[in-house]
C-alpha cells in the first residue's frame, strides 16, 4: 500500500494507523505542532552521520557492524557527552554505581 500524504495531519490519519496496526507498529506522537518526539533520534542520526563522515554501506550487515561499533565501542565507552558532565556513558554509570 502506497500512502501519499496530502495534509499536515497525515500521520494521524485512519489509514496510517491501520497500516501501523497491521504491521505491529506503535505510533509515537505528541499533540499537533510539537516536534519533541523525534528530536533525540534526529540529533543522534545527525551526530552519527557527521562523526562517520556520512558513509554509504555496501550491505545492511556492513551498516549494522559499523553502527554497532560506533555506539558500543566509541559512543558508550569513549565519547564524552556534555549532558553527562563530559564523561562517557560507561564512566558516568561507574560513578553513579559508586
Amino acid at each position: 500500500m502506497l500512502l501519499r500524504p496530502v495534509e499536515s495531519a497525515q500521520y494521524a490519519s485512519d489509514a496510517v494507523h491501520r497500516f501501523y496496526d497491521r504491521n505491529g507498529m506503535l505510533c509515537s506522537m505528541s499533540r499537533q505542532g510539537n516536534c519533541w518526539d523525534n528530536a533525540v533520534t534526529e540529533s543522534f542520526i545527525a551526530t552519527l552521520k557527521r562523526e562517520l563522515d556520512d558513509p554509504t554501506f555496501d550491505s545492511r550487515e556492513a551498516a549494522r557492524a559499523t553502527i554497532f561499533e560506533y555506539v558500543e565501542i566509541w559512543g558508550n565507552r569513549q565519547r564524552r557527552h556534555s549532558t553527562l558532565g563530559c564523561v562517557s556513558p560507561e564512566q558516568f554509570e561507574k560513578t553513579q554505581a559508586a
